[in-house]
């Protein structure tokens, strides 16, 4: 198991077994102990001083050791591995969202989730021709470099990833149950191969069911690993439209493709469009906008697995954008119009800024310099 011995990764899954220890309060609680094997020496009056209900005082006081094992066990097969948020295999670009998930449970290839990808979603019951773009896409974004994640569920997932799989290309399943099960069970085969050809991910401890409050925490985790989030088709009540909102909250990309004004799929899409989010015809659309984010991504991978913290160090380049911002919120337009650069380098440098912490994500597309 990289980056984490068994002797201290348990106090992690001790902490995340916790009855009631959400992500926000698991990021308090590190915030304070630094550790979690320090939350578990701590005495009651600390914790109280953390503000924590009884509820979660007394599961700290007794914890799960039982759930620990369990976890640990399922740990020791092989392409089995749970990953800690201080871990340097954690996927950066996830550790940057909101209230990220203190563990991630693994099957597959770690190293996968590091690498540049696009979040794919859609209707569980889509047309033919849904399906059709779903694989077509999904072959030519592989083709560009992009790992193709999704949800593991029916429909516009299940062809998003066997499109990735066909051109033997890198797929990512980020499911809402335990690893030790799949859901649904007739993608149990599907599951297999996406774990020999990428990675299955979830938040969730070994054993947890089927639960329809774990779905919309698996989305953000689906567009929290990605560059962007591409919605194949969708209906305007579609939980692929979660994905979206949450992708854009977290100042990701939101593209969508149209379709037919009489398809009540198509109009989930349509309505994102009206929202903001890119129309996009063919996958070049999506390749054109991502570039450049994926370039400042793998800048940023390779400077974490030298061990380097790309936050000690800002280049004149980086520095004259920060001092152009000022701290008001700016859209990119305005940043590319005060900096002389292009677009695409502006989007790079904006993206390497916010996960050094200089800049975060504003409502509209815009950007604020936070220090």
């Amino acid at each position: 198991m990289p980056d984490a011995p068994t002797d201290h990764i348990k106090y992690w899954l001790a902490l995340y077994h916790c009855k009631g220890i959400g992500p926000a309060t698991f990021h308090t609680l590190l915030e304070h102990f630094h550790e979690p094997e320090a939350v578990f020496a701590s005495t009651r009056s600390q914790l109280e001083a953390c503000h924590l209900n009884e509820k979660c005082i007394q599961a700290i006081l007794a914890p799960n050791w039982h759930g620990v094992d369990i976890d640990l066990e399922w740990s020791q097969v092989n392409q089995h591995t749970i990953l800690t948020l201080h871990d340097d295999s954690y996927p950066s670009l996830l550790k940057e969202c909101d209230s990220p998930p203190a563990v991630l449970y693994v099957m597959g290839n770690v190293d996968c989730l590091s690498e540049p990808q696009i979040a794919m979603v859609g209707s569980r019951n889509p047309s033919p021709t849904g399906k059709q773009n779903a694989v077509n896409f999904a072959r030519h974004l592989s083709a560009a470099g992009l790992g193709i994640t999704s949800g593991l569920a029916i429909g516009i997932d299940s062809v998003c990833h066997q499109g990735a799989l066909d051109a033997k290309a890198t797929t990512i399943a980020v499911t809402g149950t335990g690893l030790d099960r799949v859901y649904p069970a007739k993608n149990h085969d599907l599951a297999h191969k996406i774990m020999e050809q990428g990675a299955l991910v979830s938040e969730f401890p070994i054993g947890t069911t089927v639960r329809p409050e774990n779905f919309p925490r698996r989305n953000r985790i689906i567009s929290g690993l990605s560059l962007g989030t591409l919605v194949v088709e969708a209906a305007i009540k579609s939980g692929s439209l979660i994905t979206a909102r949450i992708a854009n909250e977290q100042g990701r990309e939101v593209f969508a493709i149209p379709g037919s004004i009489h398809n009540p799929l198509a109009r989930g899409c349509h309505q994102l469009i009206k929202q903001g989010a890119k129309l996009v015809e063919t996958a070049d659309d999506i390749i054109s906008e991502l570039t450049a984010l994926a370039s400042a991504q793998q800048e940023i991978t390779q400077a974490t697995n030298n061990k380097e913290k790309t936050g000690d160090t800002i280049t004149h380049e980086y520095q004259q954008l920060l001092d152009g911002m000022g701290y008001d919120p700016l859209a990119i337009d305005e940043l590319v119009v005060r900096s002389g650069l292009t677009a695409e380098e502006v989007s790079s440098m904006m993206l390497i800024l916010e996960l050094q912490g200089n800049v975060a994500p504003s409502p509209g597309g815009c950007f604020v310099r936070v220090k």
